[in-house]
């Protein structure tokens, strides 16, 4: 199946990232899908305060912020969602009594999702794929936090078939924006990549560490789907997910060499694909 932007079914569109190195933060990170971009960074560990603190391991604190507006019940949620499929991958136990604080904002918005600030239409699921990578790369990049595995999120959308006039669906990898609105439902999908997980020896790409399936929110928007359906989406979003990967450990070797370069220049990128977007400033609040 030919997509309208010329992609195949299995296609992610072009990634990329870019490590911002904004200023008072440990790290900061921008990863797009395409148009679909988003930005985070993290501070810590820091000092807490007392009614926050834990004995046993540090507070993990995440702010979600949509491009206009100000953050709703909406972000909130995601908030909370992205404390889930985060944790596993940090080692918070290793920094007791301190305080990581992790700020997350869409740079971009559409009707189909709160990254304009649309309250009560919740975060669509490509914004929620990019928030989350986005995130990641601000834990990788800042380097402040010990980290147990790398999650990498992909979206997965269910597209109906026109030309067949009947009411099946077509799996698609990474809907954009201009098909989100057609989807009969579809979802995010969260995996983390660990070399301390279980790994198989026969279906394993050997230069793919351990692959766990964290979170997903996978639905159907006009009735139920089979297992059958569940596992050719999960398949295919954990091949994106793997060139997600493949892609950040790409940008990392390239964003070390840039500072070996640069020094301590504070306006240092490691981009996997170059752009002419240009970022509203006076939008970005982080």
């Amino acid at each position: 199946m030919l997509r309208a932007d010329g992609r195949n079914a299995d296609q992610l569109r072009p990634i990329t990232i870019a490590y911002e190195r904004l200023d008072r933060v440990d790290g900061s990170a921008r990863f797009g899908f395409g148009q679909t971009q988003s930005i985070a960074s993290v501070s810590g560990p820091s000092e807490v305060r007392v009614n926050l603190e834990l004995p046993s391991q540090a507070t993990l604190d995440i702010h979600i912020r949509p491009l206009a507006s100000v953050p709703g019940t909406d972000s909130r949620a995601f908030a909370t969602i992205l404390k889930t499929v985060l944790s596993p991958s940090i080692l918070l136990s290793q920094n007791p009594r301190t305080l990581i604080q992790l700020v997350g904002q869409a740079l971009c918005g559409s009707e189909s999702g709160s990254g304009s600030g649309t309250v009560g239409r919740g975060w669509n699921m490509s914004i929620m794929a990019s928030l989350i990578n986005a995130c990641t790369a601000a834990f990788i990049n800042a380097g402040s936090v010990p980290m147990r595995g790398v999650v990498c999120a992909v979206a997965m959308g269910r597209l109906p078939d026109t030309d067949a006039g009947t009411s099946s669906c077509t799996l698609v990898l990474d809907p954009s924006e201009t098909e989100l609105p057609r989807l009969r439902g579809g979802g995010c999908f969260a995996f983390m990549f660990s070399y301390a997980g279980f790994r198989s020896i026969v279906e394993a790409d050997p230069d793919l560490p351990g692959v766990t399936l964290l979170w997903r929110n996978y639905a159907a928007s006009d009735g139920t789907f089979d297992e059958d359906e569940f596992a050719r989406a999960q398949s295919l979003a954990r091949k994106g997910a793997e060139e997600i990967w493949k892609l950040m450990k790409i940008s990392l070797q390239g964003n070390i060499d840039a500072l070996s370069e640069q020094g301590t220049a504070k306006n240092s990128k490691a981009e996997v694909v170059s752009h002419t977007d240009e970022i509203d400033d006076e939008k970005v609040e982080i």
